[in-house]
């Protein structure tokens, strides 16, 4: 196992190193690993020794999913990186950007529902499609399907 020049190191890292500096469990770096969002090496014990860079793009993958962002969205980005770099700001605001408009109808749509969840708590249908105090004759069916005054309408 060699070292980084100047800073005595170690270049590479060990499943469990890798777990308890990012904060993930060993099964979910495992489970990164098998959809292709992380890699590693094998060395000639068959132990898996991960690049240093692989700390950043732990925490861009957590920080990608706390916000919401689907597994599978958050690999297609990521192969736009080369697999062994560690995600920049740069790369970080390029990609991100790409979320924005996805990211802000999803919190426009969570505000509408937050701010007019208690008009129809009472029964909890959620739906409103029989709601005659409401929807008197299910004038919003024509509408489409679902909780039609609870959903944000795309622009």
């Amino acid at each position: 196992m060699g070292k980084l020049p100047g800073h005595g190191l170690p270049m590479t890292l060990g499943v469990g190193e890798v777990a308890r500096r990012s904060g993930v469990a060993v099964s979910t770096l495992h489970f990164y690993e098998a959809k292709g969002l992380i890699r590693s090496e094998r060395t000639a014990g068959n132990q898996r020794r991960y690049a240093r860079a692989v700390l950043r793009r732990v925490s861009f993958i957590r920080v990608a999913q706390r916000v919401g962002i689907s597994l599978a969205d958050i690999a297609a980005v990521l192969q736009t990186l080369p697999a062994t770099a560690a995600p920049s700001r740069e790369d970080w605001a390029r990609l991100s950007a790409a979320w924005r408009e996805e990211l802000d109808e999803r919190m426009a749509q969570l505000k509408k529902l937050r701010d007019t969840l208690d008009d129809c708590i009472g029964c909890g249908c959620l739906s409103i499609d029989r709601c005659r105090l409401r929807n008197p004759q299910d004038r919003l069916g024509d509408e489409g399907v679902g909780p039609q005054r609870l959903l944000v309408k795309k622009r």
